[in-house]
Protein backbone atom coordinates (compact mmCIF):
# COMPACT_ATOMS: atom_id res chain seq x y z
CA UNK A 1 0.00 0.00 0.00
CA UNK A 2 1.26 3.39 -1.08
CA UNK A 3 0.53 6.52 1.25
CA UNK A 4 0.12 9.70 -0.69
CA UNK A 5 2.76 12.14 0.39
CA UNK A 6 1.38 16.10 1.14
CA UNK A 7 4.50 17.38 2.61
CA UNK A 8 6.65 19.56 0.46
CA UNK A 9 9.74 21.19 0.93
CA UNK A 10 10.70 24.33 2.64
CA UNK A 11 11.57 26.70 -0.34
CA UNK A 12 11.33 30.32 0.80
CA UNK A 13 13.54 31.67 3.42
CA UNK A 14 14.20 31.63 7.05
CA UNK A 15 12.28 34.20 8.81
CA UNK A 16 15.08 35.85 11.29
CA UNK A 17 12.27 37.01 13.97
CA UNK A 18 11.65 33.55 15.21
CA UNK A 19 15.54 32.50 15.43
CA UNK A 20 16.44 36.37 17.44
CA UNK A 21 13.18 35.47 19.96
CA UNK A 22 14.39 31.91 21.00
CA UNK A 23 17.85 33.70 21.14
CA UNK A 24 16.98 36.46 23.69
CA UNK A 25 14.38 34.54 25.73
CA UNK A 26 18.19 32.13 26.38
CA UNK A 27 19.61 34.82 27.14
CA UNK A 28 16.95 35.96 29.63
CA UNK A 29 17.34 32.48 31.14
CA UNK A 30 20.64 32.90 31.60
CA UNK A 31 20.93 35.93 33.52
CA UNK A 32 18.33 34.77 35.44
CA UNK A 33 20.12 31.45 36.66
CA UNK A 34 22.72 33.85 37.68
CA UNK A 35 20.62 35.31 40.13
CA UNK A 36 19.07 32.17 41.94
CA UNK A 37 19.79 31.87 45.48
CA UNK A 38 22.68 29.07 46.36
CA UNK A 39 21.52 27.74 49.81
CA UNK A 40 25.29 27.55 52.37
CA UNK A 41 27.78 29.79 53.60
CA UNK A 42 30.71 30.96 51.41
CA UNK A 43 33.89 29.56 53.02
CA UNK A 44 37.02 30.62 51.68
CA UNK A 45 40.06 28.09 52.69
CA UNK A 46 43.28 29.63 53.11
CA UNK A 47 45.86 28.41 50.45
CA UNK A 48 48.51 26.15 51.42
CA UNK A 49 52.10 25.45 49.62
CA UNK A 50 52.16 21.84 49.76
CA UNK A 51 55.56 21.89 48.72
CA UNK A 52 57.74 20.19 45.83
CA UNK A 53 56.12 16.47 46.34
CA UNK A 54 52.81 18.14 47.02
CA UNK A 55 52.67 15.36 49.90
CA UNK A 56 53.66 17.09 53.36
CA UNK A 57 50.42 18.87 53.92
CA UNK A 58 48.94 16.64 57.20
CA UNK A 59 45.67 14.78 56.45
CA UNK A 60 44.16 11.78 58.35
CA UNK A 61 42.34 8.21 58.05
CA UNK A 62 40.80 8.43 61.45
CA UNK A 63 37.80 9.29 62.21
CA UNK A 64 36.41 12.68 61.29
CA UNK A 65 34.57 15.41 62.58
CA UNK A 66 34.32 19.21 60.70
CA UNK A 67 33.62 22.21 62.06
CA UNK A 68 33.22 25.06 59.84
CA UNK A 69 33.93 28.67 60.74
CA UNK A 70 32.52 31.62 58.69
CA UNK A 71 34.04 35.59 58.15
CA UNK A 72 31.68 36.47 60.66
CA UNK A 73 32.46 33.82 63.71
CA UNK A 74 29.94 31.58 63.18
CA UNK A 75 29.99 27.81 64.01
CA UNK A 76 29.10 25.24 61.87
CA UNK A 77 28.68 21.33 62.39
CA UNK A 78 26.32 19.22 59.91
CA UNK A 79 25.37 22.05 57.83
CA UNK A 80 23.73 23.41 61.17
CA UNK A 81 24.52 26.72 63.33
CA UNK A 82 25.72 25.99 66.38
CA UNK A 83 26.56 28.01 69.05
CA UNK A 84 29.84 27.24 71.30
CA UNK A 85 27.88 25.46 74.00
CA UNK A 86 25.86 22.74 71.47
CA UNK A 87 29.90 22.31 69.55
CA UNK A 88 30.88 21.40 72.92
CA UNK A 89 27.88 18.85 73.96
CA UNK A 90 28.08 17.14 70.12
CA UNK A 91 31.73 16.65 70.54
CA UNK A 92 32.03 15.48 74.15
CA UNK A 93 29.09 13.01 72.20
CA UNK A 94 31.06 12.20 69.56
CA UNK A 95 34.33 11.18 71.99
CA UNK A 96 32.00 8.97 74.07
CA UNK A 97 30.51 6.93 71.05
CA UNK A 98 33.66 6.61 69.14
CA UNK A 99 35.87 4.07 70.20
CA UNK A 100 39.36 5.88 69.68
CA UNK A 101 39.23 10.07 69.84
CA UNK A 102 38.06 11.77 66.44
CA UNK A 103 40.19 14.46 64.68
CA UNK A 104 38.51 17.62 64.55
CA UNK A 105 39.00 19.47 61.08
CA UNK A 106 38.09 23.16 60.91
CA UNK A 107 37.71 24.64 57.82
CA UNK A 108 37.83 28.10 58.87
CA UNK A 109 37.60 31.09 56.14
CA UNK A 110 40.59 33.10 55.53
CA UNK A 111 39.97 36.07 57.66
CA UNK A 112 39.31 34.00 60.79
CA UNK A 113 42.12 34.69 63.39
CA UNK A 114 44.02 32.21 65.54
CA UNK A 115 42.21 33.78 68.75
CA UNK A 116 39.51 31.99 67.06
CA UNK A 117 41.16 28.91 66.12
CA UNK A 118 42.83 28.39 69.26
CA UNK A 119 39.27 28.85 70.95
CA UNK A 120 38.20 26.04 69.02
CA UNK A 121 40.70 23.48 69.95
CA UNK A 122 40.75 24.08 73.53
CA UNK A 123 36.77 23.39 73.66
CA UNK A 124 37.53 20.19 71.30
CA UNK A 125 40.41 19.32 73.99
CA UNK A 126 37.67 19.86 76.97
CA UNK A 127 35.40 17.66 74.98
CA UNK A 128 38.04 14.69 74.72
CA UNK A 129 39.15 15.74 70.81
CA UNK A 130 43.05 15.79 71.08
CA UNK A 131 43.84 16.44 67.95
CA UNK A 132 42.61 18.72 64.95
CA UNK A 133 43.40 20.00 61.64
CA UNK A 134 43.13 23.10 59.68
CA UNK A 135 41.70 22.53 56.19
CA UNK A 136 43.21 24.54 53.26
CA UNK A 137 43.13 24.26 50.12
CA UNK A 138 46.26 23.71 47.90
CA UNK A 139 48.20 26.40 45.74
CA UNK A 140 47.18 26.26 42.24
CA UNK A 141 50.22 24.46 40.10
CA UNK A 142 51.40 26.31 36.83
CA UNK A 143 51.11 23.86 33.85
CA UNK A 144 54.13 23.37 32.64
CA UNK A 145 56.23 24.59 29.84
CA UNK A 146 55.48 23.51 26.29
CA UNK A 147 58.65 22.50 24.81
Amino acid sequence: MKFPRNARILRSQLDAAPLAAVFFLLVLFVMMGSLVYTPGVHIELPVANAGAAGNDLPGTDQQTITIAVDAGNRLFHANQLITESQLKTRLAQAVASSPEPPILIIQAHKTVTLESYTRLTLLARDAGIRKSLLATQPRPVAAPAKP
